[in-house]
């Protein structure tokens, strides 16, 4: 099994684990959750609590989306495999949404007090939607940037996985969510992706291996089919001159 399937299956176990704790629990946030809470209410000025809405509202929405199709359309090489590959990123984002909704309704764990919210929320508590929705685009979007290798590359999948780390955070921090609704939606992301990786792998053009000709680079069919003139043994004949007697 290859590294990414480990690290899948490693969010699972995980995220089934953590899933059992708070069913178990009746939904009562745990010890983290508490003392997290209890700083975000102690550390929330209103204009920290301003940035944060604005950070957190680009975890649902329309931005996800936009970002999902960036990715499709990065990840292909071509006309058809980018429409291809943004199908595929879509449904991974949907599909994804559908089966978090599922889960989040089966375990049915009741949010922080609302006294305590700075922002808008619905629905049950864990895992985070924000938090989930976030993570999968920010991993469809690093999964994108290294199949292609683009220039600059590693700056842009670090901006990416801070800005879903940062999402999650902001759902802790507004007190609409405890920080393990929010653990439970990275974990969830990441079991996803690997799902969806898997699916991805039969229908895209994989990274080039390192013996891989790039572009601009000789093919098979480019490689001289004789000797080059210099690694040929010169012959008077060949070359024109007279025997000597």
């Amino acid at each position: 099994m290859s590294r990414k399937g480990i690290a899948g299956v490693a969010a699972w176990l995980a995220f089934a684990a953590l899933t059992v704790l708070v069913v178990v629990g009746h939904g009562a946030p745990l010890a983290p959750d508490r003392g997290l809470h209890a700083w975000s209410l102690a550390h929330r000025p209103s204009s920290a609590a301003a940035v944060a809405r604005g950070l957190t509202d680009t975890g649902t929405g329309v931005v996800p989306y936009a970002l999902v199709v960036l990715a499709g359309v990065v990840a292909g090489r071509t006309r058809r495999q980018r429409g291809t590959a943004v199908l595929l990123a879509l449904g991974c984002l949907v599909l994804g949404q559908v089966v978090r909704y599922g889960v989040m309704a089966l375990v049915g764990r009741a949010r922080p007090p609302r006294a305590d919210w700075q922002a808008l929320a619905s629905g049950w508590s864990y895992p985070s939607g924000h938090t989930t929705t976030s993570a999968l685009t920010a991993g469809l979007l690093i999964a994108a940037l290294y199949l292609r290798s683009p220039r600059g590359r590693g700056v842009l999948m670090a901006l990416a996985a801070c800005w879903a780390v940062a999402v999650g955070l902001t759902r802790v921090f507004l007190g609409v969510h405890w920080f393990t609704d929010v653990v439970g939606g990275w974990l969830f992301a990441v079991g996803w992706l690997g799902v969806c990786g898997a699916v991805a792998a039969r229908r895209l053009p994989g990274r080039p291996g390192p013996g891989a000709p790039g572009p601009g680079s000789a093919g098979p069919s480019d490689v001289a089919e004789g000797p080059l003139e210099r690694d040929a043994t010169e012959h008077p004949r060949r070359r024109g001159g007279v025997r000597p007697a």
